[in-house]
């Protein structure tokens, strides 16, 4: 920090008298500084911890379910019925799972969670009781379509890039990246559950069946969007609407 410093001068001057007797002039000059301004002492920079807190092992009334409660109520949920008879995005045996969230309204610490069974076309909600360790109710219903899950978002992206009809998403990303897409590598998809309009050719199932649009994102952060293509998750095939 700079300083500035203030000075006070006082000047004395002699007059002269007779020549004969003095003959000079004298003058005197006095300066004395003023005492510096005290100035508070510069803070001493610090660094903080970043580092998060420990996550607790459960949540509390109407927090949300904390990483050990959702692995445990997945593991609840999934009983070996569903899990036999039940079928994921990919074919493979079980149901897709979707998402987890507290039950505000049990008056404890519940978990909704919600599943599609690909083999049944339906959505399944299993709440468990987490105090307890129990699965306490099960729900299955047609026609309902909760938001995509990763896999089902990459596994709609495959689908898209290698099928035929996709050929414009395919210029869309030459014109954009200059190169050739040939395959999923690098791409990053979001995928939005599509419901079927009155006007729809080719899509007029979604909604009874799982369908999504996508938006995916190139490795240099380009967004393409493929809003004019339908992908259908359970008949695993693609439409371009007209």
């Amino acid at each position: 920090m700079t300083r500035f410093r203030q000075w006070a001068w006082g000047l004395g001057i002699a007059t002269t008298s007779a020549v004969t007797a003095f003959g000079f002039a004298a003058w005197q000059a006095n300066a004395a500084p003023t005492p510096p301004t005290p100035t508070v002492a510069a803070e001493q920079p610090s660094v903080t911890d970043p580092s998060p807190l420990p996550e607790a092992a459960t949540g509390w009334g109407s927090d949300a379910l904390t990483s050990g409660e959702v692995e445990k109520a997945r593991a609840l949920a999934l009983t070996p019925q569903l899990a036999a008879q039940a079928k994921d995005v990919t074919g493979k045996a079980g149901p897709e799972y979707l998402s987890a969230e507290v039950d505000t309204d049990a008056g404890g610490r519940q978990a909704e969670l919600y599943y599609y069974d690909y083999k049944t076309e339906k959505l399944i909600k299993q709440v468990v009781d987490l105090k307890a360790g129990t699965l306490a109710k099960s729900y299955a219903a047609t026609g309902m379509q909760p938001p995509a899950s990763e896999q089902e978002s990459r596994t709609a992206l495959e689908l898209l890039v290698a099928d035929p009809v996709s050929s414009g998403f395919k210029d869309a990303y030459r014109t954009a990246t200059g190169k050739t897409l040939t395959g999923t590598g690098g791409l990053v998809p979001t995928a939005h559950i599509y419901t079927a309009k009155p006007a729809d050719k080719g899509a007029s199932q979604c909604g009874r069946s799982r369908c999504v649009q996508l938006i995916v994102q190139t490795e240099d952060g380009t967004f393409l969007t493929a809003s004019d293509y339908v992908v259908d998750l359970s008949g695993r095939t693609v439409a371009r609407l007209q």
